[in-house]
Formats: C-alpha cells, structure tokens, sequence
C-alpha cells in the first residue's frame, strides 16, 4: 500500500512538472522577440493627378452616346457601375457570369486554400497532443539479457499513453511563418478581386464588341440596299441608252466589293457572341446571341475619378502586389530564425501492462518529459544562402510593387487620355458622316441630272460608308473607354460588404475520406 501511493505520488509530480514545464517555457516563447524585419506597408506615391494636363469634362456632339463627360476627383464609384450604362440585357449578362464563371470559381478555390493553409500554420502555436494505444504479443529469449540458454518468453503487452510535443517558437520563426501565410491570404483575397473585376470588364467589353459588329453589320446591309437600288437605276438607264456599259460594270463592282465586308463582321460578331457564352460559363453550342444594340446604351456622363494617393489602396492589383511583398518580408524572418537554436518539449504519461485489465493500475504507470536544443553548426552555408535568397526575393518583390503601381496610373493616365481623343473623335466622324451624308446626296441628284459622272457617285458612296463605319466604332469605343475607366480605378469593390459567391461547378468530384481530423 505504502509502495502504491509512493507511486501514485511520484506520478502525480511528473504531471505537474510537465504543467509547469510547458507553461513558463511557452510564456517565454510567446514573450519571445522575432527575428526579422517587420512588414511596413509602402507609402503612396506623392503625386497629384493622373495626367501632365488635368482633365475637367470632354467635348459634346450632337446624337445620341454624344454627351459631354464631366470628370469629379474623389467621388465614390459604386460598385455595380455597369448599371450606370442602363442596359437589362448587360445586367442580365453580368449576373450570368459572376454566377457560372469558372475562373472566378477558380480564385475563390484558391483562397480557400490559402485560408485552410493558415490554419495549418497556426497549429503550430500550440502543444501538439496524441493519444495512443497498442496491443502486441511478442517473444524474447532470456539469451539476450545475458541468460545464456535460457528459455524463451511469450507474453501480451498493452499499452495506452498520452503523448505532448511543443515546438518553442524563441526566435519567431513559426510566427513569421504564420505572417507569410497570412499575407498569402490576403494575396488571393485581392487576386480574387482582380479576377472579379477582370471579369466585368470583358464581359462589358465583349458586350459592346458584339453591338458594335452587329451596328456596323446593320449599317453594311444598310449600304448594300442603297447600292442595289443605284444599281437598279444604272441598269434602267442603260437600257434607255442614257449612260454607258461602263456605269453598270462599276455599280456592279461597287456592289460586289461592299458584300465582300459582311463575311469579316459576321465572323467577328459569331466570335465575340461566343466569347460571351465562355465568360458565362456556357458552351457556345447552348448560347442563347444577346441582341445587345448601341442604341440602348446610355453613356455615364460624370466619370468619378479616385484620388492619386488613395489608388494603391484601391487596385486589387496593387494590393496583391503588396500582400507578396508582405509574405517575402516574413520569409526573410523565416530564413533568419534557421539560424537560431530549435528548442522543442516532449513528454508523455500512460500505462503498460501484459494484462488489459491492468493497464490503469498505479503500478503500471510510466512517463517521460524532455527538452531538446538543436543549434545548427554546419550546413555547408545552405542556411546563410537561404536567407541571401529570402532577401533577394523581397527585393524582386519590391520591385514587382513598384512596377504594378506605375502600370496602373499609366492605365488610369491612358483612359483619361482616351476618353478625351474619343469624344473628339465621335465629333469629327458626326460631321464627317453629316458631309459624306449630303455629299452622296447631291451626287445622286446630279448624276440623275446628267450632271456628274457614275464616277462622282461611287466615291460618294464609298466616303458614306467609310464614314458610317467610322462612327459606329467611334461611338462603341467611347463605350468601351468609359468601363475601362472603371476598371481602371478599382471598380468600387471597396464599396460592397463582400463579393457575389460563384456558383460551385455542376458535377464536383466527390472526395473520399473528407472527414475532418
């Protein structure tokens, strides 16, 4: 009896040697310094406006997608601002693709995991704790423990323990670790965005592609009846003996050529009709053509424009950039911790006995608890080589910021540039289209006069048709440069409480043994 609670005793200090070995150890751990830079995020760029000439507001023309731009640094872009072009079809379009695109069901995976990996990370803040039990049955001869020839021994051994580790994070290693990850998170947070925005912009752009080769299509045919008609009128001259053989031959030519234009926008609106299905996360064999005409456009007339300072935190690009400066910052502190000594905590308390109903008899009671130190001594430079790597990773990864920060207001300088040029160029093709209009007017009259030559009249009708063209395209990239705009600027994500979830795809591969451990 007095041997059992001597036991029992000694048992009972090995438990609470083990409570307070873990706990001062890891109250030093956790009051430990990392070693390592600390992240500071880049400061934004000291500059005041987007262009070496501010823009206020871009010329008017008269018709319809004409209006003046009127452009309002600092004011708030919404975040479904493809509303703001008033077409149910685009909206309809839109919500299609947010709900089926497979890229953005792709970025939302990948953030997933870079939340699950975090998870992984932050395990190893804690004690790691395991439960085991075994049963073997076994044979050993007495020869081995000096017995000569004694006889053998067969014997049942069970055993049941509970076995603790914990990692001391002295240097900081696990917790820069953790910060890397961290900042991996955040990376496909914003590569996320990226991809959301990324998506509107061609679903937008695609959108006001097909109008475009459907108007300019419209337009062709449009030419082409007008043509038949002159020709129509050339034939019957002819039979009157009022023109020569050549006019028809040149109608006829004239005629032919312009047919030859529908083959190219046909094609070109089958494509963008087709892109359209894929962003929808259709196949273009069970898509449904939307009928998306310019004319139900309306043009935003006040463009909001962010303020220089604020873009860096605006442009999901240049978030993501500085979410992997952030993680190659953490690494450099991962590499540097390698260098320090590696101190881990063990210990177990469990039973063993050769019968099962004896297992948690106090007699059968054993336990262990150690600390190991591991100093690193000579890894033929690999760890010092490491972390040279660490730190010229970071100085890619700054470098990689830098540039995405001067790519993106060389986008935002390029649009504004664009929606100047093209408010101009709207204008000119309106009165270009106006006096190629009145041009082929008076040709007609004046060839029925016999006035003017069939020769007036064809290059009449080709400036018409160049000029109608123009227009279209004018008009469609006015369009198109206003949403890039848009896009340019971070899209206003800021402004929603979170991004629309995609829908999961229509048959997911089912995974075995999913059970959480």
């Amino acid at each position: 009896m007095q041997r059992l609670r001597r036991t029992t005793n000694a048992a009972g200090s090995a438990r609470q040697w083990l409570a307070a070995a873990v706990a001062v150890i890891a109250a030093g751990a956790v009051a430990g310094c990392a070693v390592g830079p600390d992240f500071h995020r880049p400061a934004p760029p000291s500059v005041d406006s987007y262009t070496s000439e501010p823009l206020d507001s871009t010329v008017s023309t008269p018709g319809h997608g004409g209006a003046a731009q009127r452009f309002v640094t600092g004011d708030q872009i919404q975040a479904d601002w493809w509303r703001l072009f008033h077409s149910t079809q685009l909206n309809g379009l839109i919500k299609n693709a947010l709900a089926q695109n497979p890229s953005l069901q792709a970025a939302q995976a990948r953030l997933e995991q870079a939340q699950a990996n975090l998870d992984v990370v932050q395990g190893g803040l804690y004690p790691q704790l395991d439960v085991g039990v075994s049963a073997t049955r076994q044979k050993f001869s007495g020869a081995q423990f000096g017995g000569g020839l004694g006889g053998a021994t067969i014997f049942n051994l069970y055993g049941a323990s509970l076995n603790a580790s914990y990692d001391l994070d002295v240097f900081g290693g696990t917790r820069r670790s953790i910060e890397a990850q961290a900042a991996q998170v955040d990376f496909q947070s914003y590569e996320l965005r990226a991809t959301y925005l990324t998506l509107l912009g061609n679903v937008v752009g695609t959108a006001i592609n097909a109008a475009s080769f459907k108007a300019q299509f419209n337009a062709t045919q449009a030419i082409l009846e007008a043509e038949q008609r002159q020709l129509n009128l050339v034939e019957d001259q002819e039979q009157a003996g009022a023109v020569p053989r050549s006019d028809v031959l040149q109608a006829r030519a004239q005629l032919a050529a312009s047919r030859t234009r529908l083959a190219p926008l046909r094609q070109q609106l089958a494509q963008a009709q087709h892109q359209l299905a894929i962003l929808t996360g259709t196949f273009p064999g069970n898509w449904n053509p939307v009928d998306l005409v310019l004319e139900d456009l309306s043009l935003p007339q006040t463009l909001p424009l962010v303020v220089p300072s604020q873009l860096v935190r605006r442009r999901p690009d240049i978030l993501a950039a500085e979410a992997a400066l952030h993680a190659a910052s953490a690494n450099v502190g991962v590499a540097t911790a390698n260098l320090y000594p590696h101190i881990s905590l063990s210990g177990s308390y469990g039973s063993q006995a050769t019968d099962a109903g004896d297992l948690f008899n106090a007699g059968n009671t054993i336990w262990n608890i150690g600390v190991s130190l591991l100093q690193p001594l000579f890894h033929g430079g690999a760890l010092h080589a490491q972390k040279r790597a660490a730190v010229a990773a970071y100085k890619e990864a700054l470098a990689n910021y830098r540039q995405t920060v001067l790519t993106a207001f060389g986008q935002v300088a390029d649009v504004l540039r664009a929606l100047e040029t093209d408010a101009a160029s709207l204008k000119a093709q309106q009165i270009a289209l106006d006096s190629a209009q009145k041009s082929l007017d008076l040709a007609q009259v004046q060839y029925r006069a016999g006035a003017a030559s069939f020769l007036t009249v064809l290059t009449a009708i080709q400036q018409y048709q160049q000029s109608q063209l123009g227009y279209v395209q004018a008009l469609a990239q006015r369009y198109q440069d206003t949403a890039r705009l848009f896009n340019a600027l971070g899209g206003g994500w800021w402004n929603r409480d979170a991004l629309p979830p995609a829908a999961q795809p229509d048959n997911p591969v089912q995974l075995q043994n999913s059970e959480e451990q």
